[in-house]
């Protein structure tokens, strides 16, 4: 029947051959490049992460072909996938979202599955791509990470409150540390900017009274994962 064509595995025998893994490996290379096409509409990019993208679901198939029900083998991958947390900076939601889709479509080709794989993938980037475009009412406006490097002869509580005042809805003191044998103090804000506020107007206020030391506004950072 037709839906067991679409919907079937092409490992019948529980075994890998020269065919399906060729079928399945240039099925997860063209997953992979639709996965990373969809991706750069309406998302900002680099090229490393497109590449992953890309390559992604064929690596991902690879593994699963391999290990291929045995229970030792899996418990191998599992703890090698778990490592890759420690070498990896933390992304945003879209990112990570895009990183599962490519690993779930590996999965899927790699234990034969092309069809699922395939129109798994295409409903989920069209959903995406749907939801991305859409303007949710009521959403709140990206937290920033603030890191101000300040000497220790200042004294920095309140010193920076009317900056925020005029550049954020809201600036919290998250953490601080010392530096540089203690002549140094580094502070983390965790910040709202407000709609239109100008991040370069804000710093250039801000160096203006830490004696013009570092200055970094991110994305929000887990404070633990950047002592790992």
């Amino acid at each position: 029947m037709t839906t067991d064509l679409i919907f079937g595995s092409i490992m019948e025998s529980g075994s890998i051959t020269g065919a399906a893994f060729i079928i399945a490996t240039l099925c997860s290379l063209a997953i992979g490049c639709f996965i990373a096409f969809m991706y750069t509409i309406k998302n900002h990019f680099s090229k490393s992460f497109i590449i992953t993208l890309a390559l992604l679901p064929a690596i991902v198939q690879v593994i699963i072909m391999l290990v291929n029900g045995n229970i030792g083998a899996g418990v191998a991958v599992a703890g090698t996938f778990s490592l890759v947390r420690f070498r990896s900076a933390p992304g945003s939601g879209k990112e990570i979202t895009s990183i599962f889709l490519a690993m779930a479509a590996g999965l899927a080709t790699g234990m034969g599955y092309i069809g699922v794989a395939a129109m798994f993938t295409v409903i989920i980037a069209l959903a995406n791509l749907i939801l991305s475009g859409m303007d949710f009412k009521g959403s709140c406006p990206e937290e920033k990470t603030l890191k101000i490097t300040v000497p220790e002869s200042l004294d920095y509580e309140g010193i920076f409150d009317d900056i925020f005042s005029n550049y954020t809805d809201k600036a919290e003191l998250e953490e601080v540390r010392t530096s540089g044998m203690g002549s140094l103090y580094k502070l983390t804000y965790k910040i709202v900017l407000r709609q239109k506020a100008s991040t370069k107007g804000m710093i250039d206020e801000i160096r203006q009274r830490n004696g013009n030391l570092e200055i970094t506004c991110s994305r929000p950072v887990m404070v633990k994962a950047e002592e790992l």
